[in-house]
């Protein structure tokens, strides 16, 4: 199953992927292939990973060395190579994590084979779930395969709200293999979503839940500490396994 996870900066779309990642091992659904598409990337600090390598770095270095491949390797053999050195492997997660923009030229063909990689390499996990950000570039690249649920994060605020209804129109005008999508609003402290109700209409997105502000993911922030170990009676890792248990572990 390939899950992504889109949305403005700020909204707490990374703190939903990492907590998704937790919910997902603690019902033994392991492992799992984590994709952080973000350039501003930190999936790995709230999954407490180190990053081995960034793949894009792994594709300006195949652009430029493309003609110092080692006698009895192909391009396909060798990029396939290059890019298994930059997966970082836990027990339950291993992570990928794409990078910032890539330099000037063309990367057609290396981010060809950088789709066929993924796609081999999604083969042996139960699920794939992909940080995206908010343009969904990689996603517009087909550099992964269909989703088949997309969450797409907004914070309690009208713009917030308006910014996760233009990822929904890029879904649309790129038309993209998407099975469900799903709007989830964070930060909620009362009747946020009765008074935003006609700004959520507009975006024809259906709110699968909410997430509550959580004064215990600002402390771990603050000290560095991984948000997978939050503890199970976390409010924000109820209300996400709420989401988790109503979309990807329905019957």
């Amino acid at each position: 199953m390939n899950i992504a996870v889109a949305g403005k900066g700020g909204t707490g779309k990374t703190t939903f992927t990492a907590l998704m990642i937790r919910a997902l091992i603690k019902n033994d659904e392991r492992p799992i292939l984590a994709v952080d598409a973000d350039a501003n990337a930190n999936l790995n600090e709230a999954l407490g990973m180190e990053v081995q390598a960034k793949i894009t770095r792994v594709l300006e270095e195949f652009k430029d060395k493309k003609d110092e491949i080692p006698p009895g390797m192909d391009k396909i053999n060798y990029m396939e190579l290059q890019l298994s050195s930059a997966l970082s492997e836990e027990k339950d997660v291993d992570l990928l994590v794409m990078g910032g923009p890539t330099g000037s030229g063309c990367y057609c063909y290396p981010n060809d084979l950088l789709k066929k990689f993924i796609d081999k390499l999604n083969d042996n996990y139960p699920y794939m779930v992909m940080d995206n950000e908010a343009g969904l570039e990689h996603l517009s690249r087909r550099t992964t395969q269909d989703i088949d649920a997309l969450y797409v994060i907004s914070d309690a605020s009208a713009r917030g709200i308006r910014s996760a209804g233009r990822v929904k129109e890029i879904v649309d005008d790129l038309d993209l293999k998407v099975d469900q999508i799903y709007l989830v609003v964070t930060k909620t402290t009362g009747n946020e979503l009765e008074i935003l109700q006609d700004e959520i209409d507009k975006t024809g997105l259906e709110v699968i839940g909410t997430v509550p502000r959580d004064e215990e993911i600002l402390e771990y922030d603050l000290h560095g500490k991984p948000l997978i170990d939050l503890p199970d009676e976390s409010a924000v890792v109820e209300s996400v396994e709420k989401i988790v248990e109503k979309t990807v572990l329905a019957d």
